[in-house]
């Protein structure tokens, strides 16, 4: 990788996310080098940085860390410095103790604080400033997510010839829950200095309109809304995917078949489900190990011929909640196997550990039931995953109807997840349902995501923000 020092880089292009998309790494000579970070965004956003000669702008990860401007795999990075109070108040606090659970149907009770909302304005400021210096006259600047839904308007304020774009990631919640945000006319203000505001969902778009409209007195009409000052910027769905070809393709490597035939034999298992998540009080993790624990007690799952294999990805184990929630799904997983387990067989295998993508690919490949419930996701793309490493058009999908990727998953075997008994009956008739039928279900999943993979997704975006932005799909 190409690792090289740029002290005041300019770009016509600008992505500015909470984190860099590249992470440093300790070389067995002691140096260190910087590599790309895995995910979504990124494998969306490179061939368009690259093309564009773009700079991203983040935080590297490491408390009060000083770095200058830098190339990393032909992108300019523009690291943005947090102190470790920071990252206490505007990243633990105010983003994902305030917004996270607001955001997701207060699943958790949000806390309110003052100086989280400080510490919030005051780094969203520094972002913005750094996206003001390096962006050149008239570029696209692109600003991803809940941590820097300030940034819009803070940009726009001093560089009103910029197009700014702004995606948030979460769902977007309904005015009766926003309204409950101390701080909420500055967010709506922040959201709206953008010239195009994506959601995950038109139920996002339409709740973000509908609060400019009661709230701020803005003129809506239709996805348009205009601005106190006469500007007329939109807001739109724009679902989220995956880079389906890569997980494709690993599904069908000799190494990931090899894998997830010794997973199937170390599970021994004629029916395999799987559940993966983040740990995290949003993915209904709970109701979802309960439920399995009611399935096997009852019989209605034999512990001899079916297991659950749950992995759950650490996740802010610092935070109180957080720590609290993993050991209630350790002790329900722990009180279920020793009730119905025996001697070399458990029914549920429990893993709180985060694995490779090819690993994660053979586990989607040996699980026959792929069991998605959370209680209230932005997207989720484990699901479109688990479709994308099926090309042989079998296996079944459980999918929460909280979860944004149910307004196009329609094929899946939908739940309520706060509906225990009713997500058992769905999980066992997706166990249960005849292989014409998974298959014609699958096909038809398996055609909406190859169809909309993560490429769309950015060339939609962007082609609506800018049409001389609009990547190549191919």
């Amino acid at each position: 990788m190409n690792n090289e020092s740029k002290s005041n880089p300019q770009a016509s292009f600008v992505v500015v996310a909470n984190r860099l998309p590249v992470e440093q790494v300790t070389n067995d000579d002691g140096s260190t080098t910087w590599r790309t970070s895995p995910g979504g965004l990124v494998t969306a956003m490179e061939p368009v940085m690259k093309n564009q000669d773009g700079a991203w702008i983040g935080w590297s990860g490491a408390p009060g860390e000083k770095l200058d401007p830098f190339e990393a795999d032909d992108i300019k990075q523009v690291p943005v410095e947090l102190s470790q109070d920071e990252i206490n108040e505007y990243y633990e606090g105010f983003s994902n103790a305030t917004l996270w659970p607001l955001y997701h149907d207060s699943v958790a009770f949000p806390e309110y604080h003052r100086e989280w909302w400080d510490a919030y304005v005051k780094v969203n400021q520094r972002f913005a400033d750094a996206a003001a210096e390096v962006a050149e006259e008239g570029a696209t600047v692109w600003v991803q997510d809940y941590q820097l839904q300030l940034v819009p308007k803070m940009l726009r304020d001093v560089r009103p010839d910029l197009k700014i774009g702004f995606f948030l990631h979460i769902p977007f919640p309904p005015g009766e829950l926003f309204g409950q945000l101390p701080w909420r006319e500055r967010i709506l203000e922040g959201l709206a200095g953008a010239d195009l505001v994506g959601f995950q969902t038109p139920e996002g778009a339409a709740n973000f309109l509908r609060l400019l409209r009661t709230r701020m007195n803005y003129q809506v009409q239709r996805d348009t809304f205009t601005t106190p000052d006469g500007r007329r910027s939109r807001a739109r769905a724009y679902p989220i995917s995956i880079d389906v070809q890569m997980f494709e393709d690993l599904a069908r490597s000799p190494e990931v078949k090899a894998r997830a035939k010794e997973i199937r034999d170390d599970l021994d298992a004629k029916t395999v489900f799987f559940g993966v998540d983040r740990l995290d009080y949003t993915k209904g993790l709970r109701q979802r190990i309960r439920a399995f624990g009611e399935l096997f007690k009852s019989g209605e799952l034999d512990a001899d011929e079916a297991v659950f294999l749950q992995v759950a990805t650490p996740s802010r184990e610092r935070v109180e909640e957080y720590k609290r929630l993993r050991d209630d799904i350790e002790l329900l997983v722990g009180r279920i196997n020793g009730d119905m387990g025996r001697i070399g067989r458990s029914p549920i295998t429990y893993l709180h550990n985060t694995f490779p993508r090819s690993e994660m690919a053979a586990m989607y490949l040996a699980a026959d039931v792929m069991v998605v419930t959370p209680l209230r996701d932005g997207m989720n793309l484990v699901a479109k995953e688990y479709l994308a490493c099926r090309p042989n058009n079998d296996g079944a999908l459980v999918l929460s109807e909280f979860a944004g990727a149910a307004l196009e998953l329609k094929q899946a075997y939908m739940v309520n997840p706060y509906d225990i008994n009713g997500m058992k009956n769905t999980t066992l008739q997706a166990m249960n349902d005849t292989a014409a039928n998974k298959r014609r279900r699958m096909r038809a999943l398996r055609r909406q995501v190859v169809t909309h993979d993560i490429k769309k997704w950015a060339s939609d975006f962007l082609g609506d923000l800018d049409p001389d932005m609009k990547p190549d799909e191919g």
